[in-house]
């Protein structure tokens, strides 16, 4: 395989951007799209990248080495967008007759952050305008085991930024204008490793509370909520190496954030510098260079661009799998990403610790609800049927409950456990009971049977739309840590149909969570 440069070539959105990266970054030259009034139009954003692309590339290739290959960002994106720089590709690639490479965006982020923080396994905050997905890697594939189920949180930000006059993009005017605020109550909305933003942006937009505080209060909560999925899946995954990337990764409030939780559970954390944050060909080039490598290239008749291209689709050719397991494994083991489990005289005490990342009103404000919430559902979920630990105690922080001694459904994934997983479910649903955060490390086996624990997220909802999340919550897990998804998914339905009358409907609606997702 010849040596040297790969050129790679941004444009999923707003930003034009290519590179030249070889064993290290050679040159970066970007030309952003910038509206002159709302966020980004398709149309408009397409029409700039056209106008600028011959320029941005030969800017970067002028003075420098041709390059070995082409790489350009294959999507998720705009199809406006992304039609444009795939024809350039294309165009370059049967020009200097050297291969092409079609790179994921979301993938391209994670690898770049892996290349500027010299982590070998982390977790991946992913934070962006039409994204929000916390990413790892398992088995040949990046696996996303939290996301937004409606928008991004850089267009949540936005929407509400434009709601009040503020110039595109609104995140950095946010960011000033929060630094003189206080902290007013908003919706937060955390569903196992998922999260919303829908409804914490239509609350800040009529809050009455002066513009500073509401901005204050809206990075307070969308961050928490960030920090929050993160922390669950660092927590379940084990992983001790944490990375921020993304364009809403520039903001200094979440960065404080993830690094005050990343300090509390011992993990190291890293922010890659500003020009690889945001969308960037630099990403692009040093993806495309390490897939080369690996011989991944694309056919010119197979390059077409892929608008909905999820970062769990794509082969992982150039990774092995990590041989160096978590450095600190036991504390993981009594320790959750909201509590600490103590164990003795066979109980076990939950208590819920304060979150030093968290505004401390609405810290207090979720430790007391959660509290509460849990010690009542699960009384109500074993009159549903439900195997559920006995609880003996609570206090404003603290569950004391049965202990409840086996291995997580994670370590003995079985048909038939989740065919009765499925059952259990569907008894909660009928109770008109979602658990909030069905993963299987909150699925316990113990002689052959299941118990179900943590209800710390749990709430009372008849709603299609609740029990939809519900389950998508155990599909991505299951998606994300195990070969056999598909035979698992099918036997967890099967009991699940089995319990609830109104099975189907739920489905259909946990399909459709699914697919918003996707890059729109």
């Amino acid at each position: 395989m010849k040596t040297g440069p790969v050129l790679g070539i941004e444009g999923t959105a707003w930003n034009l951007s290519a590179a030249l990266f070889d064993d290290d970054l050679v040159k970066l030259v970007s030309n952003p799209y910038r509206p002159v009034q709302g966020g980004i139009h398709p149309r408009e954003a397409a029409q700039h990248h056209a106008q600028v692309i011959s320029d941005v590339i030969e800017e970067v290739l002028k003075g420098n080495p041709d390059p070995v290959a082409i790489a350009f960002s294959q999507g998720p994106g705009l199809g406006p967008c992304l039609r444009i720089v795939g024809t350039a590709a294309r165009a370059l690639a049967l020009s200097f007759d050297v291969p092409l490479i079609g790179v994921n965006h979301c993938v391209a982020h994670v690898e770049i952050g892996r290349f500027a923080s010299g982590f070998e396994d982390p977790v991946v905050l992913y934070a962006s305008g039409a994204n929000t997905q916390v990413i790892g890697y398992l088995q040949g594939r990046y696996r996303i085991f939290g996301e937004t189920l409606d928008i991004g949180i850089g267009n949540a930000i936005d929407k509400f930024a434009r709601s009040k006059g503020l110039p595109h993009p609104g995140g950095p005017e946010v960011e000033r204008i929060a630094k003189d605020g206080k902290y007013i109550p908003l919706p937060y909305t955390v569903k196992g490793m998922d999260l919303a933003f829908s409804g914490l942006v239509s609350a800040a937009k009529d809050a009455p509370a002066p513009l500073e505080d509401v901005c204050y209060s809206f990075q307070e909560t969308a961050f928490a909520m960030c920090t929050e999925v993160t922390e669950r899946a660092l927590s379940q995954t084990g992983k001790d190496e944490l990375i921020l990337v993304g364009g809403v990764g520039m903001n200094k409030r979440l960065q404080e954030m993830l690094s005050c939780m990343c300090k509390d559970r011992d993990a190291s954390f890293s922010v890659p510098a500003p020009q690889y944050l945001g969308d960037n060909g630099a990403m692009i080039a040093y993806t495309g260079k390490i897939m080369l490598e690996s011989g991944s290239t694309l056919p010119v008749m197979e390059s077409g661009v892929n608008p909905s291209f999820r970062a769990d689709q794509v082969e992982v050719t150039w990774r092995e799998e990590p041989v160096i397991p978590s450095r600190h494994p036991e504390i993981y083991s009594a320790r959750g990403a909201e509590a600490v489990i103590r164990f003795g005289g066979g109980s076990a005490s939950k208590i819920r610790v304060a979150k030093q990342y968290r505004h401390p009103e609405l810290d207090k404000k979720l430790i007391t609800e959660r509290t509460r919430a849990e010690a009542r559902l699960i009384a109500e979920a074993r009159r549903a049927g439900v195997r559920t630990p006995v609880i003996s105690g609570i206090t404003s922080d603290t569950i004391i409950i049965e202990h409840i001694e086996g291995l997580k459904l994670k370590d003995d994934l079985s048909i038939d456990h989740l065919v009765e997983a499925g059952r259990m479910v569907g008894r909660l649903h009928s109770a008109h009971i979602v658990h909030g955060d069905l993963t299987t490390c909150n699925f316990l086996v113990r002689d052959g049977k299941l118990w179900l624990i943590d209800f710390g997220l749990a709430a009372t909802s008849a709603e299609t739309e609740h029990r939809g999340v519900d389950i998508h919550v155990l599909f991505q897990v299951l998606k994300s840590t195990s070969k056999d998804y598909d035979l698992l998914k099918k036997a967890f339905i099967q009991g699940y149909q089995e319990n609830f009358a109104d099975a189907d409907e739920v489905l259909d609606r946990e399909h459709e969570i699914e697919l918003r997702g996707r890059y729109l």
